[in-house]
């Protein structure tokens, strides 16, 4: 691998500029082209969609309790934190001299912000559940049907292929360039730089549909970078979604009353093996907690305000470990010399902490017999979508019923225009669907799926 550039991993070109097919808008109003890019994503549509999907908890009514939009708000502020203090505090030996003309004061901590907000934004319904059932309903499609050909894609369904799918190329009518990121944006949001079909150079997945290998390849020439190497930011951009995932999933465990602070406090206690920074939270946390037990508070809002305290702590911890670690390997990380498996809080002192917290997640949260219950009610929803789109999806070719013509116009202008410019192979025909159900939000499948099924039964 080639040692990587600033210069041209903060790329502000745009795919757009690269097609002949620019135009200025007269609307930067003195902001850097990355900058812009965040403003798009944050007035984008999906962004807003992400309030109806799962976080952690399906459907949550408790609007204290996180979704998948105020999540990924949440990891957008923590990556634009350590942005900040990497181009203000490390700017000479992260960046180089070059580091004022590169602007990276405005750049970095923009990009970062901006790669935290999209991060998650092609996630289906019910979260890493919905992803599953996704791929099941395709092994078994396939499995029914021998001589269709369902790639792989499609089968091992992952939400981070279908975001840069989403912002390259779904989301503005008449256009095959989507919001139209700059090149150092895209390239910073891809986690997984693999093709399906292709190498999957170590990185545990693919992260890139057969349909955007060509978009890749042009972001990854406009960067200096190649199929499985990284984009420095991606680190950072992963490490604050393991963060958000460990400390604030904890918070929003004890909010649903499924454990409590002392549940969690005792939890880390029993893993922290000597652990010197487990031990510091823990005892800052119960500190804090004594001193909110002298007030006249129900055990519900000191469990809460407990909460919020061990979150400030354990974030204040694990903030400037990751920035750490990302100083102390940036020549590694720019020349390519990190292992596949590289993690910025793994190989942070704070990596017991993330590792004893996620553990409790699951134990109290995710394994939560009424998290389970929706989340099998969610695949069985996704799984009904599914087989009425193929259904819809499949007889344009011939003759639909008024049924499916119904089904097949109700899909998003958007999608159907990228579909009819396509092939319409089986290929196609399984995309499409994939991007109507990770498009959907959770309230909008479940009513319309209901919807369907009553339409379908009145006509029978």
């Amino acid at each position: 691998m080639t040692k990587l550039a600033w210069d041209k991993l903060l790329s502000g070109v745009r795919r757009k500029d690269l097609h002949g097919d620019g135009e200025a808008m007269g609307t930067a109003a003195s902001r850097t082209e990355v900058e812009r890019d965040y403003d798009r994503i944050l007035f984008a549509t999906p962004t807003r969609r992400l309030a109806d999907k799962t976080q952690v908890y399906p459907m949550e009514e408790n609007d204290s309790v996180r979704n998948r939009l105020t999540h990924s708000h949440e990891v957008s502020n923590l990556a634009r934190s350590i942005g900040i203090k990497l181009a203000f505090d490390h700017a000479k030996e992260v960046f180089g001299p070059e580091h004022e003309a590169l602007q990276v004061k405005r750049n970095v901590p923009a990009m970062l912000a901006a790669v935290g907000l999209a991060h998650d934004l092609g996630n289906p319904p019910f979260g890493h559940e919905g992803e599953a059932a996704i791929g099941h309903w395709f092994r078994r499609l396939q499995s029914n049907n021998p001589a269709l050909s369902v790639q792989d894609d499609f089968l091992s369904f992952d939400g981070n292929a279908q975001t840069l799918r989403l912002l390259t190329r779904l989301q503005v009518l008449n256009d095959s360039f989507g919001l139209n990121l700059t090149c150092g944006t895209l390239a910073a949001l891809i986690k997984y730089p693999a093709v399906y079909g292709g190498d999957i150079h170590g990185l545990g997945k693919h992260g890139i549909f057969q349909s955007e290998r060509d978009v890749a390849k042009e972001v990854w020439e406009q960067t200096g970078l190649s199929a499985g190497q990284r984009h420095p930011l991606t680190y950072v951009m992963e490490a604050c979604d393991d963060i958000a995932y460990s400390v604030i999933d904890a918070e929003d465990t004890v909010k649903k009353g499924y454990a409590s602070f002392y549940d969690l406090m005792d939890y880390l206690e029993s893993h922290d093996s000597g652990d010197p920074v487990i031990r510091d939270v823990v005892n800052k946390s119960r500190k804090k907690n004594a001193e909110f037990k002298k007030g006249e508070i129900s055990s519900r809002q000191l469990d809460d305000i407990s909460m919020q305290m061990f979150r400030v702590k354990a974030i204040a911890e694990m903030v400037p470990a990751a920035t750490e670690v990302f100083v102390d390997n940036i020549d590694s990380i720019m020349s390519g010399a990190t292992d596949p498996g590289f993690e910025l809080i793994k190989k942070s002192r704070c990596s017991a902490l993330c590792k004893a917290a996620k553990k409790f997640d699951r134990r109290y949260g995710f394994q939560h017999r009424d998290v389970l219950k929706l989340e099998l009610k969610g695949t069985h929803y996704i799984s009904e979508m599914l087989t009425i789109l193929w259904k819809a999806v499949s007889s344009q070719e011939n003759e639909p019923d008024a049924y499916d013509r119904f089904v097949y116009g109700d899909i998003s202008e958007n999608y159907r225009y990228v579909y009819e410019k396509s092939a319409k192979d089986d290929y196609a025909r399984c995309q499409l669907v994939c991007d109507v159900v990770s498009g959907m939000t959770e309230t909008y499948l479940v009513n319309r799926c209901n919807e369907y099924k009553a339409l379908r039964h009145e006509i029978s």
